[in-house]
């Protein structure tokens, strides 16, 4: 009997090494982590609405974790070239995307771009804010009802073509309200604002957060949010809904994305991090007031909406026939 107990007390270091070795130990490395600086990829210029959100949780993250967290942008070919880096970086955490929903619209609209969403994993998606259609204070339309309904083609801009924006926009005048619209595709946001306040194109379609300024200054007559409810930053813009189009909705959300293999343990550890950093009063507040709503999802339902995401774009951008290559 003593031989037998021996043998089975020595096979439980053996056992471990298995388990660690499997990925069984995988809680172990949660605890651990992180073992060093934290980089956020974020797939956009600074200024834009991924790195608002990234360097707002970055800061927040590096308090938490006592460790650093920096923030690097990585911007190009319509976030896939930081989306390309960070499914191909070590899946241990310490490597994450910071996007939009331009990963979502990507996946459909860019064939060859050299990485697939399956290598990438959802972390935590935090925050949406709605498209707005806006348009020079000059014109008669009053409402998007209006607006449609003139019975002459017009012009609209967006901060590029591909992005969530245009498609979206797209969909709806083709799709929707069947009307002819042509697209005047600017380098950014900022661009596009400027066109439209200086009345060169009819209405521009941008996120929220980039029309606020001008909308709450008068510079620009918001008359259509793709929201089901209207947004507290601009509280006197109704909804497409309200407009007699329901069920027209588009924006961007902002998440954190790991490469795939990343240990369920420390994406779960990242996601509860995250996610007690956006229900801080504070953090709300800053995000409401530029046009984002707060969005509170575990692990299982980021990337359940992540995949939602992916089919409703690829169902509005095989509407439209776009493509990108």
């Amino acid at each position: 009997m003593i031989p037998h107990a021996l043998s089975a007390f020595r096979a439980v270091p053996c056992l471990l090494l298995i388990a660690s070795a499997t990925g069984l130990a995988q809680p172990l490395s949660a605890q651990s982590f992180p073992t060093q600086t934290i980089t956020f990829q974020v797939a956009f210029a600074a200024g834009g609405i991924a790195d608002v959100v990234a360097r707002l949780v970055g800061q927040r993250l590096s308090e938490r974790l006592a460790h650093t967290v920096v923030v690097e942008n990585r911007g190009g070919a319509g976030g896939n070239l930081a989306a390309k880096a960070v499914s191909g970086a070590a899946p241990d955490g310490h490597t994450i995307l910071v996007t939009t929903t331009s990963l979502a619209v990507n996946e459909t609209a860019t064939r060859n771009k050299g990485f697939s969403a399956d290598d990438l994993r959802a972390v935590a998606i935090v925050a949406f804010s709605p498209d707005v259609l806006a348009v020079h204070p000059s014109n008669p339309a009053k409402d998007l009802r209006e607006f449609v309904k003139s019975g002459k083609s017009f012009t609209y801009g967006s901060a590029g073509v591909g992005t969530g924006p245009h498609i979206g926009a797209e969909y709806f005048f083709r799709e929707v309200a069947k009307v002819q619209a042509l697209h005047v595709p600017f380098t950014g946001g900022a661009p596009a604002v400027a066109a439209a306040v200086g009345n060169h194109v009819d209405a521009i379609v941008l996120t929220l957060p980039t029309v606020v300024p001008p909308i709450t200054q008068g510079l620009l007559h918001g008359i259509g949010l793709a929201s089901p409810t209207r947004n507290s930053a601009v509280p006197d813009v109704p909804t497409y809904g309200e407009m007699g189009f329901p069920n027209v909705y588009s924006g961007s959300w902002v998440g954190f994305f790991a490469p795939a293999k990343t240990p369920d343990a420390i994406v779960t550890k990242l996601n509860a991090e995250i996610n007690a950093i956006m229900q801080e009063p504070q953090v709300q507040q800053k995000l409401k007031t530029i046009g984002f709503d707060v969005m509170i999802k575990t692990v299982a339902e980021a990337s359940d909406y992540f995949r939602s995401e992916v089919a409703s774009w690829g169902k509005m951008i095989r509407a439209i026939g776009y493509s990108s290559d």
